[in-house]
């Protein structure tokens, strides 16, 4: 997701890249991440313990907590040396998104949706990461779409907290919304979050070029607001719990798909 995501900014941008620099540029979003979620895993073996996530890799043995933080060194420092190779501009992001990476699980988690920023923002940079590969200005339209999928992924993050309540309250205490909200209040901030980024999907098929008037964004795109519209209501339903597996997915395939049609329309404009 996050790889697409890198390529679904220099495709916006003209792809004016060579194909060495293009690969390359994938491996620091790529290993910095894999560096993230063993962090995460370290810190977090508890939590997934009593949250019932049997399959997590420290939590059946898998790998050892010692060798989780040998997989977090290795894959983040190849990732930060890969983006000396490329410009400062990508070596300062992914220092700092590998920083914020490790305070997050170290800390930041249990700060008041500051924790639930950082997840979402790490969904967003890939895009900001891409644009800054290829020029040094910030592009109208990744910014937007940056927006887009920050406040998506802070709607799901929160909808994450909703279903692991239990697991973060009993062996992290961790003060979230949720704390301060209740889940009532929590599922509501979610679904505001999700309804604006609705909204500025559907504000650029009306006013950014090139998915300005494109229906291979339009169709698509309406399909992917419908789904976290379904999404949302989950939250608001009794036995919400038994699908709590099936939100999680859909929100991922959700994300993943919006991707994927900024690609394609990018690509190609099909006027309606």
């Amino acid at each position: 997701m996050l790889a697409f995501a890198v390529i679904a900014a220099e495709i916006i941008l003209g792809f004016r890249i060579t194909i060495p620099l293009f690969v390359l540029a994938l491996f620091p979003p790529v290993l910095v991440s894999m560096g993230a979620f063993a962090i995460n895993d370290y810190f977090d073996v508890g939590v997934d313990r009593k949250n019932g996530f049997l399959n997590r890799p420290l939590v059946d043995h898998t790998f050892t907590k010692a060798e989780a933080i040998y997989i977090y060194l290795l894959t983040t420092t190849f990732g930060i040396i890969a983006s000396i190779l490329i410009n400062p501009y990508v070596f300062l992001i992914t220092l700092l998104f590998a920083a914020a990476a490790y305070f997050y699980s170290y800390k930041l988690k249990e700060v008041v949706i500051i924790g639930n920023a950082y997840i979402a923002f790490s969904m967003a940079i890939p895009f900001i990461y891409g644009n800054y590969i290829i020029t040094n200005t910030l592009n109208p339209n990744i910014l937007l779409i940056s927006l887009i999928v920050f406040l998506s992924g802070l709607g799901r993050e929160i909808h994450g907290m909703v279903r692991d309540a239990e697991g973060d309250k009993g062996v992290r205490k961790i003060r979230n919304v949720i704390h301060y909200a209740g889940e009532r209040g929590a599922n509501l901030l979610a679904a505001a979050l999700y309804t604006v980024s609705i909204f500025l999907s559907l504000f650029m098929f009306f006013f950014m070029f090139p998915f300005k008037g494109n229906a291979l964004y339009l169709i698509p795109i309406l399909i992917v607001d419908i789904i976290l519209v379904y999404n949302m209501r989950i939250y608001f339903t009794k036995g919400a719990k038994r699908r709590y597996r099936l939100s999680r997915n859909l929100s991922l395939a959700a994300m993943t798909a919006a991707i994927l049609i900024f690609i394609v329309s990018s690509v190609f404009y099909l006027s309606l």
